[in-house]
């Protein structure tokens, strides 16, 4: 693939309103109870962990090994998941998701024992690794490009809205029922319901047709795309995808061999790079442990469970801000200030746990402080990571591209949850975010020197747009804006 491709500025119309808009809303909702899962499944632990500590008799080793497993198991979710995605299609990809997703919820709320919840919380991992790439995946190749960014974002509302239930539930079944006797256990299985609603649900939804083109499918992706497009737009659409798929496949792309080719290979390392800012963040420090640090900080047990449902509801409402953005603002400047406020937030988290006396007067500082660095987090670097993720790489390598960045995001995301526990144990809390901060500071560098802006473009004329940057000029400039 060393020769350079030209192509035309897009022509393809805007889209109309009809009925094929409410078909795309219901796609858009079916699939984001991937992320939902995703959602729910990552948060849960947050309350779940310190009753199962007590009755599976959990130390702080153990308890960041129940925690990081599921995410050791995302990596390797992502990696096959994107692959198979892209060998057996995006849908067939979220239906075996959602029966993985079912298969390890079940295990993790009858585990006896360490061992059993570790092992399925990993295969749980398999199914949230695999819906974190292959739902994004599935949306931005459904979606329109002028309203790609709102409704691949909205899997991200998912995610967090999981999130809020999770805390939620959480913090109803704690406070009723905290004296019971595997009270976890009622956590960790209302996780079955969305398992069966994606299931189900993804059975009458379509194929993504741009994975159809590139299976040289173009009548079955015409078909999709009439069901979610006006009539002259999805001809329109599918003329320019077809094109684009041609030329790869004459170019033989779609597998690991390309990653030998310098400006594919660039583009995989910008995507990992992406991955990993989102979690050095240490988002999910405040996501797993969330509880614990509210306790740690003054709060009660029950208090805290309480208290940590703000941190669910800031995620949501920041998440419906970031939805807006996205429309208005470019993805780099999203991404470089969610940086720096989130920085800012950990510094700021760590100096007061430093210097103010345990007690109540802390308890609230350090959440305040935890739902700032939330609003940050949620309305713009989640977001726009998972979208650019998809985005930017080219059609036949994007389940691929997509899982390598995810595998490295969720080995990363592993590391933290394993280490957190140990590092506040060793170190104490204020010197564990200061740690978080100097990440912070090489990931507004990253961003600010690599990221390439990926808004208001056609995925074609974007794959063709940064061919360009990181080949070479290509004969006829790609048109901008779409």
């Amino acid at each position: 693939m060393n020769q350079v491709r030209a192509t035309t500025p897009s022509a393809v119309p805007l889209d109309e309103k009809g009925p094929h808009t409410r078909r795309l809303r219901l796609v858009t909702v079916m699939a984001t109870f991937g992320g939902l899962l995703f959602g729910y499944d990552t948060g849960v632990i947050n309350g779940a962990l310190p009753y199962m500590k007590d009755d599976l008799g959990l130390s702080p080793f153990t308890e960041g090994l129940v925690t990081s497993s599921l995410l050791l198991g995302a990596a390797l979710g992502a990696i096959v998941g994107g692959r198979l995605s892209d060998r057996r299609g995006r849908r067939r990809m979220i239906l075996l998701l959602a029966v993985i997703f079912l298969v390890g919820t079940i295990g993790c709320t009858t585990a006896p024992v360490t061992a059993v919840m570790v092992v399925s919380r990993f295969v749980l991992g398999l199914a949230v690794g695999g819906a974190s790439v292959t739902v994004p995946t599935y949306l931005a190749e459904v979606s329109p490009a002028e309203r790609r960014g709102r409704l691949v974002t909205q899997n991200e509302l998912m995610v967090v809205t999981g999130q809020l239930l999770a805390f939620t539930f959480n913090a109803i079944i704690g406070n009723a029922f905290g004296e019971s006797h595997g009270v976890w256990r009622w956590m960790l299985v209302i996780a079955t319901l969305p398992a069966v609603v994606l299931w189900a649900g993804m059975l009458v939804m379509p194929e993504s047709p741009r994975w159809l083109v590139s299976k040289g499918r173009f009548a079955d992706a015409l078909a999709v795309l009439e069901q979610v497009r006006s009539r002259q737009r999805a001809a329109a659409e599918l003329g320019e995808v077809r094109q684009l798929a041609l030329e790869d496949e004459k170019s033989q792309t779609g597998g690991l061999r390309d990653l030998a080719t310098p400006w594919i290979r660039r583009l995989v390392f910008v995507g990992i790079g992406i991955g990993i800012v989102q979690q050095i963040t240490g988002v999910n420090s405040i996501m797993y442990y969330g509880t614990q640090i509210l306790t740690d900080a003054g709060f009660s047990a029950n208090g805290a469970l309480t208290a940590n449902i703000a941190n669910g509801v800031i995620s949501v409402l920041a998440t419906f801000v970031g939805i807006y953005l996205l429309g208005k603002v470019n993805r780099r400047p999203m991404l470089l200030i969610g940086q720096i406020g989130t920085t800012s937030a950990l510094l700021l988290i760590g100096l007061f746990s430093l210097v103010l006396p345990a007690g109540e007067g802390r308890a609230f500082v350090v959440l305040a402080l935890t739902v700032t660095f939330l609003a940050f987090q949620q309305g713009a670097i989640s977001p726009v990571t998972w979208l650019m993720l998809a985005e930017i790489f080219p059609l036949k390598l994007r389940g691929l591209g997509m899982g390598i960045a995810s595998l490295v995001l969720w080995l990363t995301n592993f590391a933290i949850g394993l280490t957190f526990p140990i590092l506040v144990a060793a170190l104490h809390i204020s010197t564990t975010f200061f740690l978080f901060v100097i990440l912070g500071l090489g990931a507004i560098v990253f961003v600010a020197k690599a990221v390439p802006e990926t808004r208001g473009r056609s995925l074609e004329v974007l794959e063709t747009e940064l061919h360009q940057r990181f080949a070479g000029p290509v004969p006829v400039a790609a048109g901008k804006k779409g």
